[in-house]
């Protein structure tokens, strides 16, 4: 039969089309990108499909139902960091997504793997951070016997604390479950996504032909944005900004839009970083008692506060102790996290991005003219501030203070600083001043202690380059501080301070007002020169506030991991948060309720030597 020159050229491009997909399905190198095509075992497909959906590196530990798959890892080129427990899986894994903005990757035996991980997974969750959990599970189909190894409810544990979980029933489902799993981790407000993957599935092999899935849409609630934008254009209100995590990867339109409209910006303790801390404009976070001063008095002559991305959650609003304002616009991704706890004026359910842009497109409608006056104000207020911050207040040790005064003055300006449960840090959010986005972090809604050491691990790993550092008490370190093992182990230099006054003294100072004594917060001395060693890292300690500079410096420019041990002073330091929590806990007690604790308190003060441990 003859054929044309058009029909010839397109019977040799179908012979080059099947050559290729004959080459992926014999393993071969070449990628038709996006796509997970071949014939493959299933966790040839697992893994090829993490690939293709970018992920960087994959943290856990591996167990006989994962061996395949980790295996697999190994021959793909697919990074993995081994850790030492499952909590520091999930943390590592948060610890890179947030120091990103992409999806963590963990991957966990079933069982007591899962068990293990489910702080750190819920520490996402609540803190809206997205992960995908890869979960062994059981066998299943023919080879589903009972009482296997493991045999929880897999699903079942991770659904409290993901946004979806989903259940892998057949060998063929892998990649499009894996796919949807980042998809979702990243939609709307991020958080983890569980996959939950029969070991007997991994060894099973099938053709695939996955395509990478369509983007979804973007919420934008367009009538209520625009009720907003009125409210804003009116000049008579005046204006405060409280931006959240919502706006971290927005910063320079959060930066036009508050110049625009002339107004201080304070961040919650997650958003910490979305307005550089340097900006004339920028007061700090919280805008209530249990934040910097400088916000307090700032959002004291705001008239409208505009909320974006957050969701005034409990510890970043010192227990719900921010002040009610006049009028409020609240725009969040998520819809149920509007109006939630404060009178609002306009709910926005939209987008940050396209709710910034569009605010941005309606500048001349909005702009108002320059503020000097409220420039002027803001300096004066933080200068008096970083005075009353520089006061050294201690004596017998370190003033916490002045540490974190000086690791910010020595530290990189683009440091990833992770802060842990410890009461510094109040005092951290506070003082430590933030000029780019992703760059200081800590566990803000499940408050899961030990999070900060393994979180730096995880963001050192895919930033070899960057200075990292973590803040840590004594007590936190306890909880993971064999993880430091980890860093040496893969050459990853971030450099540990330990807050040390042998105490959880967050803990003391909740209980000593309202109980006149000290129940289960004494720690047991640790030799933390000889754990160092043990643990392969560099050792600095710091006794006084006059050690500060020489021995930070000489912490940070070591070229490995660094655990340094500060010897802290606590007891002259107040902490806002923690007065501006316990007077709204008081005014919140019935009158029975306070009777009680005020007797309780009145015969425990006639005993001199109250009994603390």
């Amino acid at each position: 039969m003859d054929l044309s020159r058009r029909e010839l050229l397109k019977a040799v491009s179908a012979g080059c089309l099947l050559g290729l997909a004959e080459g992926e399905a014999a393993g071969g190198l070449r990628r038709r990108p996006g796509w997970v095509r071949g014939h493959m075992t299933g966790a040839e497909g697992l893994v090829e499909t993490l690939l293709q959906e970018g992920a960087e590196c994959v943290f856990g530990i591996p167990g006989a139902p994962q061996n395949e798959l980790w295996d697999t890892m190994k021959s793909k080129r697919l990074c993995y960091q081994l850790v030492t427990h499952e909590f520091a899986a999930a943390t590592m894994a948060d610890g890179y997504a947030r120091s990103t903005g992409k999806a963590g990757v963990l991957c966990v035996v079933p069982g007591p793997g899962l068990t293990n991980s489910l702080s750190g997974i819920g520490e996402a969750l609540l803190d809206s951070v997205p992960l995908v959990c890869i979960v062994g599970d059981v066998a299943n189909g023919s080879r589903n016997r009972p009482f296997q190894v493991h045999c929880l409810d897999q699903a079942a544990l991770l659904k409290p604390v993901t946004k979806q979980v989903f259940a892998v029933q057949n060998v063929a489902e892998i990649p499009q479950l894996v796919r949807q799993a980042f998809q979702l981790a990243m939609a709307g407000e991020p958080g983890p996504v569980g996959v939950v993957i029969p070991y007997n599935l991994l060894i099973e092999a099938h053709r695939y032909q996955s395509a990478p899935l369509e983007p979804l849409g973007v919420p934008f609630d367009s009538a209520a944005a625009e009720r907003a934008l009125s409210l804003l254009a009116n000049p008579g209100p005046r204006v405060g900004i409280y931006a959240g995590l919502g706006c971290m990867d927005y910063s320079p339109a959060l930066v036009q839009l508050a110049e625009i409209l002339q107004a201080p910006v304070a961040t919650s303790i997650a958003g910490k970083g979305a307005m550089p801390e340097s900006h004339p404009l920028a007061v700090g976070w919280g805008y209530g008692p249990q934040g910097t001063v400088t916000a307090e008095k700032a959002f004291k002559n705001v008239d409208l506060v505009l909320a974006l991305g957050v969701k005034f959650s409990e510890v970043s609003t010192g227990y719900y102790s921010l002040p009610q304002h006049p009028r409020l616009i609240h725009v969040d991704v998520n819809s149920d996290n509007l109006g939630r706890i404060m009178r609002t004026s306009v709910c926005v359910h939209a987008d940050m991005g396209v709710f910034l842009n569009q605010a941005l497109e309606n500048c001349d409608r909005l702009r108002r003219p320059a503020n000097p006056r409220l420039v002027q104000d803001i300096q004066c207020a933080k200068t008096q501030e970083a005075c009353g911050h520089a006061e050294v207040r201690s004596h017998c040790g370190v003033d916490p203070m002045a540490f974190l005064l000086a690791l910010r003055r020595l530290s990189a300006c683009d440091a990833m600083t992770f802060v842990d449960v410890t009461v510094s840090q109040y005092w951290a959010t506070e003082t430590f001043t933030v000029t780019q986005p992703r760059t200081f972090f800590n566990p803000t809604n499940n408050q899961a202690m030990g999070w900060s050491i393994p979180a730096a691990l995880g963001a050192q790993r895919v930033h070899p380059h960057r200075q990292t550092l973590t803040i840590t008490g004594d007590g936190c370190f306890l909880m993971s501080a064999i993880e430091t093992s980890s860093a040496a182990r893969e050459h990853l230099p971030v450099k540990f301070f330990v807050l040390d006054d042998q105490a959880y003294h967050y803990m003391q100072e909740l209980q000593q007002p309202a109980y006149l004594r000290s129940t289960a917060t004494i720690l047991a001395r640790l030799d933390y020169r000889s754990f160092a060693l043990a643990m392969g890292l560099g050792y600095q300690e710091i006794r006084g506030n006059d050690e500060l500079e020489p021995r930070l410096r000489g912490a940070l420019e070591q070229s490995g991991p660094v655990l340094t041990r500060v010897v802290t002073d606590y007891e002259h330091r107040p902490v806002r948060w923690i007065k501006a929590a316990k007077a709204r806990f008081t005014s919140e007690l019935t009158r029975d309720q306070k009777v009680r604790f005020l007797a309780r308190i009145g015969s425990r003060g006639l005993n001199r030597h109250p009994e603390n441990d």
